[in-house]
């Protein structure tokens, strides 16, 4: 297999998958202290600093300097070559066994571990069992167990033991908005994605109202079993834009987009 090494400013194309309120536009000017434990993705800030396997050594998200590290026409544009053929528990698999796959992968598994779904003990295990490299499964399942007590659960939101309270929708999504690859071998790929996140409880009374936030994670993934999966990962804030003007919806615009627009599978 021969990896490229044209890894500079590339972008994500999604493919659609089958089948006074102030939430989920509400910008901020700073952080409340509750929300400083964890930024729209939730768990995983969590996972990141529960686990310590934060990798903060790589290289950047971008540069400052002249134009030869713009990226070009052919850095950026879509592949239109479909990432996967098939799922394992709800999350794409099957990915290539080149960079191109690696990218598809990475961002597949970031919208994965800042789904809602990583707030339900058995779901959770299932996700880790799908994207977390064989070795490493026992590992992350124990420290997320205990990462996820009734302090945080009311933290975000949600009742002491993960349930969301009556009357409330309960938003925890993870966005890519593009992918670069760092470092490459046949075995191995690091992964820098650039996300945007939704967390945040949708309803009229609500103490923790959906915001999102911005943050690049960078995964270092290798090729098991037939898939890239994680080995480890870690998150830094940005690269931010600067908020719009738009008009925050109301708590029943932001429950009801929740829960009418689906999720989509990326690749390169």
């Amino acid at each position: 297999m021969s990896l490229g090494d044209d890894r500079e400013g590339q972008t994500r194309t999604r493919l659609p998958d089958a089948g006074g309120d102030v939430y989920g536009g509400a910008r901020r000017g700073g952080r409340s202290s509750s929300r400083s434990m964890i930024t729209v993705v939730g768990v995983v800030v969590l996972l990141i600093a529960a686990i310590a396997f934060a990798n903060r050594g790589g290289s950047g998200s971008g540069s400052a300097s002249g134009g030869e590290d713009k990226p070009n026409a052919s850095s950026t544009a879509a592949t239109g070559t479909r990432p996967v053929k098939s799922k394992s528990a709800g999350i794409p698999s099957g990915h290539a066994h080149d960079e191109q796959g690696a990218q598809s992968a990475a961002a597949n598994y970031a919208i994965a571990l800042g789904s809602a779904d990583m707030f339900d003990k058995a779901k959770r295990d299932d996700i880790l069992r799908t994207i977390i490299t064989p070795s490493r499964v026992s590992e992350f399942e124990a420290t997320l167990d205990q990462a996820y007590t009734p302090a945080f659960y009311k933290n975000v939101g949600l009742n002491e033991d993960g349930s969301t309270p009556t009357g409330y929708t309960f938003v925890s999504r993870t966005s890519p908005i593009g992918t670069k690859v760092v470092a490459a071998s046949t075995t191995s790929s690091t992964v820098e994605v650039w996300c945007s996140g939704l967390l945040g409880l949708a309803g009229e009374k609500s103490t923790s109202p959906v915001s999102n936030s911005w943050f690049t994670i960078t995964m270092q993934l290798e090729w098991a079993g037939g898939d890239w999966k994680i080995v480890t990962h870690s998150q830094k804030d940005g690269p931010t834009p600067v908020p719009g003007d738009e008009r925050a919806s109301s708590a029943d615009e932001m429950a009801k987009a929740v829960q009418e627009f689906g999720g989509f599978t990326y690749a390169r």
